[in-house]
C-alpha cells in the first residue's frame, strides 16, 4: 500500500492493513488512526469505547475516557512499535468500532446495552478491546465473553480488588468481580489480581500480588505467578489505570498512592504474549483530572502493546533497537 492517502485515513482508507501519513496534530481521531467501521467481516481486532461512568464511587468523568485515549494514541500510530520493532498493522486488521451507545437517562439499562454491543463483536470471531468507562463495564463485558468462551480466568491490574460485597443489583465499580464470581463467569482459583493496595478482609480465592510485592519482586516474578495460576486457560485481561501510581496516572477517579509505574505495567503486558487472552479492556481514565495527557497516553500504549502481541501471533518478529 502506497502513500496515496494523506490525512484523515480513519474514514478515507479502504484497506484494513498498513497505514498512511497523518498529522499528529490534526485529522480524524480514531484509535491509532485505524478505520472507523462496523463491518467485522475481515477484522481481527475491534477497538471500541464504553463511555459509562454511572457506577463510580468517587470522582466521575470516565465517560470521556475513550475520547481521550483516542487522542492520546496519535503518536503511537506514526513509527514502528517500540520495543517490538515492527508495524503491527502489517499483520493484524484492526478497526475502531466506535462507541457503545448508552442512554444516560436509563442507567440500569447500560449493562444490557454493553453486553449486547460486546456480543455483536465477539460472536463474529473478532477480538474485542474496550476503552472505559468506569470499571463496572468489565462485568457485562465478562458476561459476553463467557457466553462464547465459558468461565474465564481473570488477569486483573488494579489498586482495588473490586470484590466488596453488595446485593447483586448495584451499579458499582467496586463489587462487580464478586458478582461475576458468584455467577461463575470467572474462576477465582485461576485468576490473579496485580497491584492491589487497598484492604479487603476476604480474598475469595484470588491470587493477589500487592503493589509492594510487585515493587520488591519485579516484573519477571509477576509473570511467573500468572503462568502458574492462569496457565493455558482462557483469560480476560482488565487494566484499571489506577493500578498505576498517581504520579503516572493522575487522571482517574479513585487514585491510591504506592502503585506501579507505567514502565512496570508495560513490561508486564509485553510479557503476556503466550497466554490465551480472549479480550482486554483499559478502564477508569478520567481526563478532567489528567495532566498533559499522561494517563491517557499510558492507557493508549497498554492497548497498543497488546495489539503488538496479537501481531506476533500472526508472524511478526521483534527487532530490538538498542538495549531493552
Amino acid at each position: 500500500m502506497g502513500n496515496e492517502i494523506e490525512g484523515d485515513q480513519a474514514f478515507r482508507r479502504d484497506d484494513l492493513l498498513g497505514r498512511n501519513p497523518e498529522m499528529t496534530f490534526g485529522g480524524a481521531l480514531s484509535f491509532l488512526r485505524r478505520n472507523y467501521s462496523r463491518d467485522l467481516s475481515e477484522v481481527d481486532i475491534a477497538v471500541t469505547g464504553i463511555p459509562f461512568d454511572m457506577a463510580t464511587s468517587n470522582r466521575p468523568g470516565t465517560r470521556l475516557g475513550p475520547r481521550a485515549i483516542r487522542a492520546a494514541s496519535v503518536g503511537l500510530a506514526e513509527l514502528e512499535a517500540y520495543p517490538f520493532g515492527f508495524d503491527p498493522f502489517k499483520y493484524v486488521k484492526v478497526i475502531d468500532y466506535g462507541d457503545c451507545f448508552i442512554d444516560y437517562g436509563y442507567p440500569n439499562q447500560a449493562p444490557v446495552q454493553i453486553e449486547k454491543h460486546a456480543l455483536e463483536i465477539i460472536n463474529s470471531g473478532t477480538m474485542m478491546l474496550s476503552m472505559g468507562g468506569d470499571h463496572f463495564v468489565t462485568y457485562p463485558l465478562l458476561k459476553a465473553h463467557a457466553k462464547k468462551h465459558g468461565p474465564l480466568s481473570l488477569i486483573h491490574f488494579d489498586a482495588h480488588c473490586d470484590t466488596w460485597d453488595d446485593d447483586g443489583q448495584r451499579l458499582d465499580h467496586g463489587s462487580m468481580f464478586l458478582r461475576a464470581l458468584r455467577e461463575e463467569i470467572i474462576d477465582p482459583d485461576t485468576s490473579v489480581q496485580i497491584g492491589i493496595r487497598t484492604h479487603n478482609s476476604e480474598t475469595y480465592g484470588f491470587t493477589i500480588l500487592g503493589a509492594p510485592w510487585v515493587h520488591r519482586e519485579g516484573v519477571p516474578a509477576v509473570v511467573d505467578v500468572i503462568k502458574e495460576v492462569v496457565g493455558e486457560r482462557n483469560a480476560y485481561l482488565t487494566f484499571d489505570i489506577d493500578c498505576l501510581d498517581p504520579a503516572f496516572a493522575p487522571g482517574t477517579g479513585t487514585p491510591v498512592a504506592g502503585g506501579l509505574s507505567t514502565a512496570q505495567a508495560l513490561d508486564t503486558i509485553r510479557s503476556l504474549g503466550d497466554f490465551n487472552i480472549v479480550g482486554m479492556d483499559v478502564v477508569e481514565v478520567a481526563p478532567s483530572y489528567d495532566i498533559s495527557e499522561i494517563t491517557a497516553i499510558a492507557a493508549a500504549t497498554l492497548l497498543h502493546d497488546f495489539i503488538c502481541l496479537q501481531a506476533e501471533k500472526k508472524g511478526a518478529t521483534r527487532q530490538p533497537f538498542g538495549y531493552i
